[in-house]
């Protein structure tokens, strides 16, 4: 069963300058612009006035549809980004041997250093836009910062798989760097 016609809005939020063209939605705020493409995806995207984004689709099966509803949450979040900015809070966990976090190059590579006593230096590289730090407030602290939630969440997914713990048993072997808080970086009042 085909749906002739689905189509849902996003409004643009002030103080943001967003344009459109060939399926590419490219977002300019206060923190910075991202871009992001959905030519993979077989939806119509367009402005219809100044601050509104609309995406449809024609003649779509159930599955197609809800691409519509997806697009329209990654432009959101494209805005998020650039009014608030996304931030990842990560905790070092251990037992025994602590692990120590050395941030280089400006914040765009971590060193995870003695995991489970290893000698193997684990280093991660952020990704484009994103920048880590070690807390000041708290000891065992990462704080990952960035426009972009995928690239974000990305950095921080890579950091948490680099501590996997090998040939052991993971229910008893609870060591490594995990994610804690999702939050933003410009908290809300």
């Amino acid at each position: 069963m085909k749906e002739i016609n689905t189509f849902q809005l996003v409004k643009i939020p002030e103080g943001i300058d967003a344009s459109v063209k060939a399926r590419a939605v490219t977002v300019k705020g206060p923190r910075g612009s991202l871009t992001k493409q959905f030519k993979h995806l077989a939806v119509d995207i367009y402005k219809i006035d100044k601050d509104t984004i609309k995406v449809e689709k024609w003649f779509g099966k159930k599955k197609e549809l809800a691409s519509v509803r997806t697009v329209c949450s990654h432009i959101e979040n494209l805005f998020k980004g650039v009014i608030k900015g996304y931030q990842y809070k990560m905790r070092a966990v251990y037992a025994h041997f602590p692990i120590s976090c050395a941030i280089t190059e400006g914040g765009t590579l971590i060193e995870v250093r003695n995991f489970l006593g290893e000698k193997y230096i684990r280093r991660v590289r952020m990704h484009d836009g994103v920048t880590v730090e070690n807390s000041k407030a708290q000891k065992d602290e990462l704080i990952i910062n960035g426009n972009s939630i995928e690239a974000v969440s990305q950095s921080a997914a890579l950091i948490q798989q680099s501590t996997t713990v090998k040939n052991k048993d993971i229910r008893k072997f609870l060591d490594g760097l995990y994610v804690s808080e999702k939050t933003t970086v410009v908290k809300d009042e």
